[in-house]
């Protein structure tokens, strides 16, 4: 058996550490320490550590925790009065950079880089690449900052999901174009019926939850999280397997339903030690090993610039956009579309699906990488930037959440006198 695995963790939670300190420093996210201490190591920079498959597996499990704890920090109420905004947000979120990705596409995808076939098709793919948004590198940085369970960081969440959706739609929709053998009906039936899934097993977990509560006298019992991460790690199953939506829909919706119960807090608590300690280090640090730059010449040296461009540029248009639509003010318009500007592995899953039908030339795919890598290392810069001079409580004005935020707060205040007290007993 090889035991390489055990030195690439070693050093990745080294390095990330070491990174996200000294962005901390810098007064950066510190997830972007992790990013970039992915990038050096891998055969990017320094080939230090290599892509893998355990990588890749550790890595995919970190972000459904991530997408988990995100459930289990959100309160319901307040998503569902945030609802109508994220689905105003997202459709305008899609809609911006399908229609500007497919514009920029016409006016590079000429002469030898244009693919044989419908021209038209092959510009829309690459709108539909930019329509994606990947969440999980936007809930850490909101969850850093304080600022998660807000009414901005409700309405991204919100509108994330639903944008998740709606790219999965826009997929079919153009693979069914090019001929794919694909059911536009079929695709819109399963999401339909996992969202019914989703909400019977909520009701049923619920209830049953609530009953063994009493049962065992409201004892908090190790059994508790263990039942909660197999209902996460299932649903993440069942979303991708049964319904042909995201995983992490599926455990953002898991971490939805142990919120509804008793001890949905107390869950939650159990699962910092693990997300802190290995997989969400290795989930972003995954991010950059996995970039290869690739050789371009001045074409598509400037074709890359523009992406880069367009691809934020879009986001932050169309979701502020939505937002303004929405009654969002100015500044929280912003925030909205820098939180939904970060691309992910759905872009590269929908180019890879490109290539593959030789609907778009594989020389678009560098680029297209490095559109995911400029906006998982600028997003965090920009949502620091966006909610720079904000206090801890602002923004939490319209969210149920305030209060209890407010209160953990007291108590950790409290709790930490008393231990100081203690000490000083001990002393003596």
């Amino acid at each position: 058996m090889n035991y390489g695995y055990l030195a690439d963790l070693a050093l990745i939670l080294l390095a990330t550490k070491a990174l996200s300190m000294l962005t901390g420093k810098l007064q950066m996210p510190q997830v972007v320490g992790a990013l970039v201490a992915g990038l050096v190591m891998g055969p990017a920079v320094l080939n230090i550590i290599q892509p893998s498959d355990f990588l890749s597996q550790v890595a995919e499990l970190g972000v459904i925790v991530i997408m988990f704890s995100a459930g289990m920090g959100t309160d319901l109420n307040e998503l569902k009065q945030t609802g109508k905004a994220g689905l105003v947000i997202a459709m305008a979120g899609v809609l911006v950079p399908l229609a500007m990705g497919t514009g920029l596409m016409f006016f590079f995808n000429t002469g030898e880089l244009a693919m044989p076939g419908n021209k038209l098709l092959q510009d829309l793919f690459l709108g539909t690449v930019l329509t994606a948004t990947s969440v999980s590198i936007t809930v850490e940085t909101l969850k850093e900052l304080g600022k998660l369970s807000t009414k901005v960081g409700n309405a991204i969440l919100a509108a994330a999901l639903i944008d998740d959706v709606l790219g999965l739609v826009c997929l079919t929709v153009v693979t069914s174009m090019a001929g794919a053998d694909v059911n536009i009906v079929l695709v819109l039936a399963k999401i339909v019926l996992f969202f019914l899934f989703a909400g019977v097993l909520g009701v049923l977990v619920s209830k049953l939850l609530n009953w063994y509560e009493t049962k065992v006298r409201n004892r908090d019992l190790r059994r508790y999280p263990i039942l909660a991460f197999v209902l996460c790690l299932f649903m993440a199953w069942a979303a991708e397997e049964w319904f042909g939506v995201a995983d992490i829909i599926g455990a953002f919706a898991a971490g939805l339903i142990v919120a509804t119960t008793p001890k949905g807090a107390y869950t939650a608590s159990k699962f910092t030690p693990l997300a802190y300690l290995l997989l969400t280090p290795v989930f972003f640090a995954n991010l950059g090993i996995g970039v290869e730059l690739p050789n371009m010449d001045a074409m598509i040296l400037l074709f890359t610039i523009a992406l880069v461009v367009v691809g934020i540029g879009s986001k932050l248009i169309g979701c502020g956009l939505g937002a303004k639509l929405c009654g969002f003010k100015g500044r929280q318009c912003v925030q909205v579309g820098c939180g939904m500007a970060c691309r992910g592995e759905v872009a590269l899953i929908v180019a890879n699906k490109g290539m593959a039908m030789n609907i778009v030339n594989p020389i678009f795919f560098g680029p297209i990488i490095i559109l995911v890598v400029c906006c998982a290392v600028f997003t965090p810069i920009m949502l620091k930037l966006a909610f720079k001079g904000e206090n801890a409580y602002e923004g939490m004005e319209e969210s149920t959440l305030a209060e209890t935020f407010q209160l953990s707060e007291q108590v950790d205040e409290v709790t930490a006198r008393l231990i100081e007290g203690e000490k000083r007993r001990q002393g003596k």
